[in-house]
């Protein structure tokens, strides 16, 4: 599942408001770096449109993950507070969704009810995303264990999926329309 659809799913109709005033669409060609592997990052992102490979640099740079629209990037080093443990590039021309990490911060700290939701949005993509590792790597008794079905979702989250794929397909088309 596209973890944008988590974040969407619960947020509220003014916080999806809100995170459409605040972000802004940004273009990333090819082969461009939008988050370097140790080094401090100024937003979170949504992958609009494109494909960004996750490489990191212990592995010699191997791609250990690829990212396409939908998907969420920059959650972990906001939630930590601690540099990226991986290089996210772009592998074609990509548009993002860029979410200033100081207006998040700000609006996580004032809005109670905007920060229970995008911390329950994030708290279940990581969880899945874990779980999802545990299984590839072996160490679960089904190896094959697939991600997440969406009977597998928290209530909250299920209950609202189809308006966060309506939220993120409306989103994904306004930043395509203005960027053609």
């Amino acid at each position: 599942m596209k973890k944008a659809l988590y974040l969407l799913a619960t947020l509220s109709d003014r916080d999806f408001e809100w995170l459409l005033q605040v972000g802004r669409a940004k273009q990333i060609s090819a082969g461009t770096v939008l988050i370097r592997e140790g080094e401090p990052t100024d937003a979170l992102y949504i992958v609009v449109e494109g494909n960004l490979a996750v490489l990191v640099e212990a592995l010699d740079d191997e791609e250990i993950a690829r990212l396409s629209t939908g998907e969420v990037v920059g959650e972990m080093s906001f939630v930590d507070s601690r540099r990226p443990s991986a290089t996210v590039k772009a592998i074609e021309d990509s548009l993002v969704w860029a979410i200033p990490r100081s207006q998040l911060a700000a609006k996580l700290n004032q809005d109670v009810a905007f920060a229970s939701h995008f911390y329950q949005a994030i708290a279940a993509f990581l969880s899945d995303r874990l779980r999802s590792t545990v299984s590839r790597l072996g160490y679960h008794k089904d190896p094959q264990l697939p991600e997440l079905e969406e009977q597998d979702l928290n209530p909250q989250v299920s209950g609202n999926l189809e308006l966060a794929k309506t939220r993120l397909d409306w989103l994904l088309n306004q930043l395509r329309s203005r960027h053609k």
